[in-house]
């Protein structure tokens, strides 16, 4: 926890699309050597990968570079088209021991609750009640990603339901089923985010979701993280951007120097 946490705080870039076979995901992702390399010169505190990509980051002899957190399951919730069996499964048999024998600072799992989707949600929970057996037994602190998504017809895709009590609600689950850490969305008003944190009693990451301007991107991670937020994690909103480095040196602004939207954009301005 230290090695994600090390000033209080965690900028978390997620690079883990792959799993999700969801073709506008990879944009940005098509050579993954030099997206590393990208990041550690950028210097996050954690970078989210699946096992089959973590060597890139792993085998650098670097003492000072991002943390690796592990994403352990795939699924199919996030394509446009809504598909007859929604599935999420653990990625093999033994989950958390290709992480430690990666010197992963943490592993993630998601909780899907998609509507009528009952079946997609059972997965998960036994997902997790696997993967918490086994983080025990490594002494593994296992990341819970709750993620709850808006009807196919209203979302046309993969899109988050910003409801805080439904987020709250999930939440709570994956509170109650053991997460060390919670990667959790955002609320569609930032303001009641703090809900978020107070349902969670561990440290909570704000997710980002769908790529948007980045404006709206600094403001909203200022008013997450002066809520009560521990950090954050993104992915598209840093990979897909012009200039990946200076976006992530306005995040780690933020989340370290609680600097506000305003100043944040200021630093992504004048990064190089």
């Amino acid at each position: 926890m230290n090695r994600l946490f090390k000033s209080g705080g965690c900028l978390d870039v997620a690079i883990d699309h792959g799993v999700c076979n969801e073709p506008s995901f990879l944009n940005g992702l098509e050579d993954m050597g030099l997206v590393v390399d990208m990041l550690v010169n950028a210097g996050p505190d954690a970078i989210q990968m699946s096992y089959g990509q973590a060597d890139l980051l792993q085998s650098r002899p670097d003492h000072e570079k991002p943390a690796l957190v592990m994403r352990l399951d795939m699924g199919n919730p996030y394509n446009a088209s809504r598909h007859r069996v929604m599935w999420a499964e653990l990625q093999c048999d033994d989950p958390v021991l290709p992480a430690v024998e990666m010197d992963a600072a943490c592993v993630v799992v998601n909780l899907f609750m998609l509507p009528d989707e009952p079946d997609l949600f059972r997965q998960c929970v036994r997902n997790i009640a696997r993967v918490r057996t086994d983080c025990t037994r490594y002494g593994m602190p296992l990341m819970i990603e709750p993620l709850v998504m808006l009807p196919n017809d209203i979302r046309g895709g993969y899109q988050v339901d910003g409801d805080a009590e439904k987020i709250v609600t999930l939440v709570r689950v994956a509170a109650e089923m053991g997460a060390d850490i919670i990667k959790a969305d955002p609320t569609t008003n930032a303001d009641d985010f703090h809900k978020v944190v107070e349902a969670a009693r561990v440290p909570v990451l704000a997710r980002g979701g769908g790529k948007e301007d980045l404006r709206i991107v600094l403001e909203k991670s200022a008013a997450l993280i002066a809520q009560g937020a521990r950090g954050l994690v993104y992915g598209r909103n840093i990979y897909q951007h012009a200039n990946p480095q200076a976006v992530v040196a306005a995040l780690m602004a933020i989340i370290h120097d609680r600097a506000t939207g305003a100043e944040a954009w200021e630093i992504y301005s004048h990064a190089g």
